[in-house]
């Protein structure tokens, strides 16, 4: 589950699954066993999946790093007629004392009756500052390495079906923040540049009609949220933000799925840089670093052409897809020549078949170079 400019493998996968063994099966050593139940997913569709898998990965800002991704998959009451729920986690930590926990849920109750999306980082992490606006350009940044604390979680009531509402909070705190200029050009300090910790609370309407969130062969995904945060404690005024995200998938074949998505963020106020709308990342711009353009307000949008799988082999697949963004200080100043283009392409592996549940390995560029991604589940 991590991203950015990393180069992330899979060292081994293990796989644990609510099911006895067959006699074969226990024949074989324990790894064995563990890596056959992974190449051989035989979890019926209802049936829960653990499955444990270690990383190894390097990154300018980290040196090496290793850690374990955790994926936990189930359905209310085993009953294959709700939802898919899934369950995240990611640990890691480097040779330079750094480290990081990741989680993110969506989690349906038997039939859709709630809803809990959200996500969970806790991690000391050093982040390029490239400064704010749609134009900071070449390689000068500073290094910003602080803890951070982001906790956001959407509960959600179904209303009637496919449409969800609920309250909505986002907790994000920077501390311990050691904000490096660089050598020539230094930045102005931001707002949060000596730590932010704000409170945001808000709420979100949601119309979802996906069966499976990590894998959509056809499906609509709408969500649109108003949050406002308090004074951060560290002397910040306040901000509000209203968020945007629209995701449409459509199957063109058995196999093939054509995915399109519409992401926007505005923002008033005294937000600190942390939390500006960023372009760059795992899920949305991906081939850029994330936060290389940060501002206020932000318009992106992205499509992608998944092959899952390829006709010729039931476990490998492929995708290939483009996005272009753009950021600006006020929705008036969002000009179409700042627009940021990027693309990319990726290979699948089917995880879980009879869950459809498929590993991407996707690389994606932009004009500020390349970045390589490992996840379980597509990007959107």
């Amino acid at each position: 589950m991590k991203q950015g400019a990393v180069l992330l493998f899979v060292l081994a996968c293990v796989c644990v699954d609510y099911d006895e063994a067959t006699a074969q099966d226990k024949k074989r050593s324990w790894l064995g066993r563990q890596v056959h139940r992974l190449l051989n997913d035989t979890t019926s569709a209802e049936q829960a999946s653990f499955t444990v898998y270690p990383t190894l990965g390097y990154a300018p800002e980290t040196g090496v790093e290793v850690g374990a991704s955790v994926l936990n998959l189930f359905r209310a009451k085993n009953d294959s007629l709700n939802r898919l729920s899934e369950l995240q986690a990611f640990a890691f930590v480097t040779f330079n004392a750094q480290y990081g926990l990741w989680l993110d849920n969506a989690i349906y109750s038997d039939k859709d009756a709630w809803f809990f999306l959200g996500r969970t980082r806790i991690q000391r992490f050093p982040l390029y500052y490239y400064g704010i606006g749609p134009n900071t350009g070449g390689d000068n940044y500073a290094v910003v390495d602080a803890f951070n604390i982001n906790f956001r979680q959407r509960v959600l009531r179904k209303v009637v079906d496919n449409f969800f509402a609920g309250p909505e909070i986002d907790v994000n705190s920077l501390t311990g923040v050691d904000f490096q200029q660089p050598d020539e050009g230094a930045f102005e300090l931001p707002t949060g540049a000596n730590g932010s910790t704000n409170l945001g609370l808000g709420a979100a309407l949601v119309f979802d009609n996906r069966h499976n969130v990590l894998n959509v062969r056809n499906g609509f995904f709408s969500e649109v949220s108003y949050l406002h945060y308090w004074s951060s404690l560290s002397g910040n005024s306040g901000f509000n933000t209203i968020n945007v995200d629209v995701r449409s998938f459509h199957r063109v074949s058995k196999r093939n799925v054509l995915a399109w998505q519409l992401l926007a963020n505005f923002q008033t106020g005294d937000v600190p840089f942390n939390q500006m709308a960023l372009i760059g990342g795992d899920m949305m711009m991906r081939g850029y670093y994330q936060g290389r353009y940060r501002d206020k307000n932000l318009v992106a949008t992205q499509a992608e052409f998944r092959m899952l799988p390829f006709a010729f082999h039931k476990r490998l697949g492929a995708s290939v897809f483009a996005g272009a963004a753009v950021v600006g200080p006020r929705v008036g100043a969002l000009s179409l020549r700042n627009v940021k283009p990027s693309g990319g392409f990726g290979l699948r592996y089917l995880l879980f078949p009879k869950k459809d549940i498929y590993l991407r390995f996707d690389i994606g560029f932009s004009p500020q170079g390349s970045s390589f991604y490992i996840f379980n589940g597509e990007a959107f």
